[in-house]
C-alpha cells in the first residue's frame, strides 16, 4: 500500500494513519501513524511518499525492529539521526528521526541487554587480566629454563604467548583510551590492537602447521632456518595487512562503537569501517579456523591410532585416557578453536554463545600457562626428556 501527498501552499504538518489495507482519516483502529511537524518545511516542490508493508512472522527473542533510512551515497541503510522507541512486548514501534528521506523499519539481530553487556565486560576484563598475568609468568619460565629454550615447539608456543600479551595489553585499556580526547593516541591503540589480534591469529595458524609436521610428516622434516621462516609468517603477514589498511584508508582506524546497531554505544579504539573489519579480521580468522579445525581432526585421529597401537599389554587405561584428553584440550587452546564460538553467536545461541566466547577466550592465556607448566613437568621427567635435535626441523 502506498500514498502520495503533495503539499499545497505552506506546509502545516501532516498526520497519516493506516490499517493493514487502507489509509484512514483518524487514529481509531489504525496500526501505523506518521506525524510530520510543520517545522520540517517540506516545500511545495516535494512529494511525500508513504508506503506500508506487512510485518513478517519473526522470532521475537532473537530479532528486534530498528528505524533506519536509505543513504543513497553509501547505498546502505543507516540509523543515524533516527531513534527507535520500542520495548519487547509492545505492539507498536515509534520512529523519531530528525530528517526527511526514505525510511524503513528493519528487523535486525537483537543486541544483548545492558545488563548482559556489563556482565560480559566484567568477565572479559577479569579473564584478560588473569591471562595477562599467566602469560607473563610463562615467558619468565621460558627464559629461566635452559632445557626448554632449545625446543622448537616451545619457541613456537612462546611466540603465540607474546602475541597474546600484546593483544591483552592493547585491549584492556582500550576503552579508557577511547574516552580521551587524543585522536593520535586512539589511532595508535587501534592500529596496535588490530596488529596484535592478527598476530595472534597467524601464530595460531603456525601452531597448526607445526602440529602437521610433527604428527603427519614426522620424518624428513628438517627445514633450514625453520623458526625464522615461521616468525616471518607469524609477525610479517599481520604487519603487511595493517600497512595496506593504513595506505588505502588510514581513517579506517579510530573510535568505533562496540554495538554497530547503536552508534551511541560505548566506543573503543579499533576499526570503524565495517567492511575493512570483516575482511581483515573475520575473513582472516575464518581461514585460520578452518585450517586449524582440520589440524585438530588430524590430531584426534593420531591420538586414537596411537592409543590402539599401545593398548596391548597396558593396564593403566584410565591414566592413558586422561593424558589423551588433556593433550587434545591443550591442542584446542593452542589452535584457538574456541574462537570459533563467534560463529555460534546468533539466533537462539546469541547470548549463551557470547558468554562462552568471553569466558573461554579471555582465559586463553591462562590455559596456555597451565599447558606450559604441564609441559615443563613432562620435560623434566627422565622418561620423556627430549633434546633439541628431536624437535628441530
Amino acid at each position: 500500500m502506498a500514498v502520495l501527498h503533495k503539499p499545497k501552499g505552506p506546509f502545516k504538518g501532516l498526520k497519516i494513519y493506516a490499517s493493514d489495507t487502507e489509509v484512514m482519516p483518524e487514529a481509531a483502529n489504525s496500526k501505523v501513524s506518521v506525524q510530520l511537524p510543520s517545522e520540517l518545511d517540506v516545500g511545495s516542490d516535494n512529494t511525500i511518499v508513504f508506503c506500508m508493508f506487512t510485518w513478517p512472522e519473526t522470532n521475537g527473542e532473537t530479532e528486534k525492529p530498528m528505524c533506519v533510512f536509505f543513504n543513497f551515497s553509501t547505498k546502505e541503510y543507516s540509523s543515524n539521526g533516527c531513534v527507535t522507541l520500542w520495548e519487547r512486548g509492545q505492539s507498536h514501534i515509534t520512529c523519531s528521526c530528525d530528517h526527511l528521506t526514505y525510511f524503513a523499519v528493519l528487523l535486525v539481530s537483537a543486541s544483548p541487554s545492558s545488563t548482559d553487556i556489563n556482565v560480559l565486560t566484567y568477565i572479559t576484563q577479569i579473564g584478560c587480566s588473569i591471562s595477562l598475568f599467566g602469560l607473563v609468568i610463562t615467558v619468565l619460565l621460558f627464559i629461566t629454563k635452559r632445557n626448554i629454550r632449545a625446543d622448537v615447539s616451545m619457541k613456537v608456543h612462546i611466540n603465540l604467548t607474546i602475541a597474546l600479551i600484546l593483544l591483552n595489553l592493547h585491549f584492556l585499556p582500550n576503552q579508557a583510551v577511547a574516552a580521551l580526547s587524543s585522536s593520535g593516541f586512539c589511532l595508535y591503540m587501534a592500529l596496535l590492537l588490530h596488529y596484535s589480534l592478527l598476530a595472534t591469529f597467524s601464530w595460531m595458524a603456525v601452531e597448526g602447521f607445526h602440529l602437521y609436521l610433527l604428527l603427519v610428516r614426522v620424518f624428513n622434516i628438517y627445514i633450514r632456518k625453520y623458526l625464522l621462516k615461521l616468525s616471518l609468517v607469524g609477525w610479517g603477514i599481520p604487519a603487511v595487512i595493517v600497512s595496506l589498511v593504513v595506505i588505502i584508508d588510514r581513517d579506517a582506524y579510530g573510535r568505533a562503537p562496540l554495538d554497530l546497531a547503536n552508534p551511541n554505544s560505548t566506543e573503543i579504539c579499533y576499526i570503524g569501517n565495517n567492511t575493512v573489519k570483516m575482511i581483515t579480521t573475520v575473513g582472516v580468522f575464518s581461514l585460520v579456523f578452518v585450517f586449524n579445525l582440520i589440524m585438530l581432526g588430524v590430531t584426534v585421529r593420531r591420538v586414537i591410532s596411537l592409543r590402539h597401537r599401545n593398548e596391548f599389554g597396558q593396564s593403566d587405561h584410565n591414566g592413558r585416557a586422561k593424558r589423551d584428553i588433556f593433550t587434545l584440550l591443550g591442542v584446542t587452546i593452542l589452535l584457538g578453536i574456541t574462537w570459533g564460538l563467534v560463529f555460534l553467536s546468533f539466533g537462539y545461541m546469541t547470548i549463551p554463545g557470547l558468554y562462552l566466547f568471553c569466558i573461554l577466550n579471555s582465559l586463553q592465556g591462562f590455559f596456555i600457562f597451565l599447558w606450559f607448566v604441564m609441559s615443563l613437568r613432562k620435560t623434566g621427567s627422565p622418561a620423556t626428556k627430549t633434546t633439541s635435535e628431536t624437535h628441530s626441523m
